[in-house]
């Protein structure tokens, strides 16, 4: 199976996307400026990681789901998982992932992901479908981890922010032990705006459960920045290991197991149960301004 990543461009970016977890390796300007983190492991080796069956931590890093439980590590197997390609043309590429004897033994399901990065003008689309193939219900969580450049291109020695497109101010959660524990904090945004600054990570990631909106801009305000929408992902968290140069922008459908819960991920905040034969679809599109 071919383990190279392939290349694809659009009006005013071009991306690599490699077989192993579906991920993009790269996002690049026209004039070959990195938008996204090269994965350098002095400080994290990801780069824009698929998060399935689920998203965060596990309590013992075990899960269930219903008399079958197994360990799963933070963010599930999918990340790890080696993708076909199944499409592959000049402005997009299409990966999947199949249920196999080694799935089964940590998820008892058939299944399939494709995920397909593909660009329309300057905009690029990272769209993910998950199939359930079994007879039986499919609770899962699902999130997307891409990580980009701080400061972006033209960015330097300028403060960056992230602006909400809805406005609003809502409430930070902060994890506990890996876990998401009940308690809200105040919101650190104002009038849908925060201005980034390194040590707001030193309490690892600012995770916002409900509220934050289906669209937001991170770069520097009145200069160059990165334009970002979302389609069924209600959860937003902002991550990077404290002094990193990147920035973390993750929209979620699902988070960590909750303080003091049990191990099935049926119980996990924000999980979703999908029916025999049915297919969910989650995407995120970012457009640069640069």
């Amino acid at each position: 199976m071919p383990t190279d990543p392939v290349h694809i461009s659009g009006d005013t970016m071009s991306a690599t996307v490699a077989p192993l977890g579906a991920e993009m390796q790269t996002l690049r300007t026209a004039d070959g400026a990195d938008l996204l983190w090269h994965g350098d492991p002095q400080w994290w080796s990801g780069r824009s990681p698929i998060l399935f069956p689920i998203v965060g931590r596990a309590a013992d890093d075990r899960i269930a789901v219903g008399d079958f439980e197994t360990g799963m590590k933070q963010h599930g197997f999918a990340r790890r998982a080696l993708f076909t390609l199944d499409a592959h043309d000049a402005r997009s590429c299409r990966f999947t992932l199949r249920d196999s004897d080694e799935t089964r033994a940590v998820w008892p399901f058939a299944f399939g992901i494709a995920v397909t990065h593909a660009f329309s003008g300057d905009t690029l689309e990272v769209a993910v479908e998950i199939s359930n193939d079994d007879a039986e219900p499919m609770p899962f969580g699902f999130g997307f981890h891409p990580a980009f450049a701080w400061p972006l291109p033209g960015g330097a020695g300028k403060p960056h922010e992230i602006t909400l497109a809805n406005g609003a101010e809502p409430a930070l959660a902060r994890l506990s032990g890996g876990l998401l524990p009940p308690d809200r904090l105040p919101s650190p945004f104002t009038a849908g705006r925060l201005e980034l600054a390194h040590d707001q990570f030193e309490a690892d990631a600012m995770i916002f459960p409900e509220g934050a909106g289906e669209a937001l801009r991170y770069g520097v305000r009145g200069g160059p920045a990165l334009e970002f929408e979302f389609d069924n992902l209600p959860n937003l968290a902002l991550w990077q290991p404290p002094g990193a140069p990147f920035l973390c922008v993750e929209p979620w459908h699902g988070m960590a197991a909750a303080t003091g819960a049990s191990p099935q991920v049926a119980e996990r905040p924000f999980s979703q149960s999908l029916a025999p034969g049915a297919t969910s679809r989650f995407a995120w599109r970012v457009t640069t301004r640069l």
